[in-house]
């Protein structure tokens, strides 16, 4: 009582967390409704193929630790808008700050509350708009007033939940499915059943898959083969993992460079680990021979018919922690990047310190609002609600890797060509949307990044033939990690080789 945070307190965590803290909170911001609900309810339409999209992440967390978070610790900011200004110049700060926090509200917290809320209409009887309102309720409790801390130092206990009750619900579905038999007997019984759904990469015309529209697509549209291992994939991952605010934030409250390094390391390890608590029960519901009218009703059938009604709490409870936690990293990220890329520099500078907290709690408020009054008419009639997210972000994701991968690591980048790029990244993707319906969204990706690379390439080349002076020094000291990163890493890699070469 009495005492007042700074904004670096609300917005930063004052800078004191622990490895632990951040690798906890990076995956409770991760995890939440969209990996619970709709990666099982892919994994029910699929298979483990979805496992890519948490595997291959734990790689791009090496890569990040190693090459990305050396650079933003060093610059000393609190955004990534703010970082694209200390590179660039104001209107590339700017205009990615507006992407942002579009993105935050209208795909991130919409999904992360309708899907969450379909979960409690499902196994609870909660009517939808009750249980949006609801979930947004309880993270505004903590997250609103005590900034990134409190939203921080709750992640270490909700991730407990969310792993411990996830594995749980894993356990006894399985359990059920193989009728009493052990845990690894019940997988290896699975597999049997149902192998089709059971391999890592898909080829073309070999899995149809409900389009959430009465009829079937490829599911070679959602994960076309090798390009999930060597192509749009990465940009995704390096995207959301190395440029996000709402997941690089942890990272900048960290309390050094090490600790932060070693907690993406603890990161990579329960990314490994989810696909057998995101991806494993919708496969389980599939074996099962769950009738669903939609794909992502698989968690949710699962808990209410196979999962006791006294477990049903505790997976209940991991769910709701994930949804909450997620719903917490959101809202704070959202208003960090309005407090202090477009309030603090356009609308009040010379504004006390104070009075950005107030203005972080206040817009935070409102993101959640909007988010709460608009997610059921966005996401009401999709199937996968999962392939929603990449989809839309996928509008803005080829642009942010290219101007963060040149700003970091190209000192000829100017501010006017990836200005440039982030103003022809959506119209493009909307282009091959239409113009090439064919072309699974992950290829898109590509496609587009290499021609806003060329943009980049072609328009730094002809304003200069010199180094732009807020090009970044590189010195090789500031990549080095210590051993235990390098064991870590070493460990990742190896595990996933053998997953691959199991699954292939």
């Amino acid at each position: 009582k009495g005492i007042k945070k700074t904004s670096k307190e609300y917005f930063l965590a004052d800078k004191s967390l622990p490895w632990w803290a951040v690798g906890a909170s990076l995956i409770a911001a991760n995890i939440s409704a969209e990996q619970f609900i709709g990666v099982s309810g892919s994994g029910y339409a699929i298979g483990l193929a979805m496992a890519s999209y948490e595997w291959t992440a734990a790689i791009a967390l090496i890569v990040i630790g190693k090459y990305f978070l050396p650079i933003f610790l060093k610059k000393n900011i609190y955004t990534m808008p703010q970082f694209l200004e200390q590179r660039f110049d104001n209107r590339v700060r700017t205009i990615l700050a507006v992407f942002w926090i579009l993105l935050y509200i209208f795909v991130y917290l919409t999904s992360v509350a309708y899907l969450g809320a379909l979960f409690l209409q499902t196994v609870f009887g909660i009517k939808l708009i009750y249980g949006i309102f609801l979930l947004a309720a309880f993270a505004a409790l903590y997250s609103i007033y005590g900034g990134l801390q409190a939203v921080a130092w709750t992640d270490v206990i909700q991730v407990v939940f969310l792993v411990g009750g996830g594995i749980l619900t894993t356990f006894l579905a399985l359990h059920h499915f193989s009728g009493g038999a052990d845990f690894f007997s019940g997988l290896s019984m699975l597999i049997d059943k149902v192998p089709d759904k059971f391999h890592m990469i898909i080829e073309k015309g070999t899995l149809m898959i409900p389009d959430g529209k009465g009829g079937v697509k490829d599911a070679w549209m959602d994960l076309p083969g090798l390009s999930v291992l060597i192509g749009g994939l990465w940009i995704g991952h390096f995207a959301y993992w190395g440029c996000n605010q709402y997941v690089t934030q942890k990272a900048l409250a960290a309390k050094s460079l090490k600790e932060a390094q070693k907690g993406l390391i603890f990161a990579g390890y329960l990314k490994v680990l989810m696909p057998l608590i995101v991806v494993i029960p919708g496969i389980i519901a599939f074996a099962l021979n769950a009738d669903l009218a939609k794909s992502d009703e698989a968690y949710p059938w699962l808990l209410q018919n196979f999962v006791p009604a006294g477990f049903r709490g505790a997976a209940a409870a991991a769910l709701v922690a994930a949804i909450v936690s997620s719903l917490g990293s959101m809202v704070n990220s959202t208003a960090t990047i309005f407090t202090m890329d477009i309030y603090k520099p356009f609308i009040n500078p010379g504004v006390v310190d104070s009075k950005l907290v107030l203005v972080g709690r206040i817009s935070g408020l409102a993101a959640l609002c909007i988010a709460v009054l608009t997610a059921k008419p966005l996401l009401g009639d999709l199937d996968q609600a999962f392939q929603y997210i990449q989809e839309y972000t996928g509008f803005t994701t080829p642009a942010i890797f290219a101007i963060f991968i040149f700003g970091l690591f190209w000192k000829r980048t100017r501010p006017n060509s990836v200005l440039w790029a982030a103003i022809l990244s959506i119209p493009l993707s909307i282009a091959f949307k239409i113009l090439m319906p064919g072309l699974p969204f992950m290829n898109r990706w590509v496609v587009v990044f290499i021609i806003l690379a060329v943009v980049i390439i072609i328009i730094s080349l002809l304003e200069s033939s010199e180094d732009d002076p807020k090009g970044i020094q590189i010195d090789s000291k500031l990549f080095y990690t210590s051993s235990g990163f390098n064991i870590g890493a070493v460990g990742i890699l190896t595990i996933l080789a053998v997953f691959y070469s199991l699954f292939w």
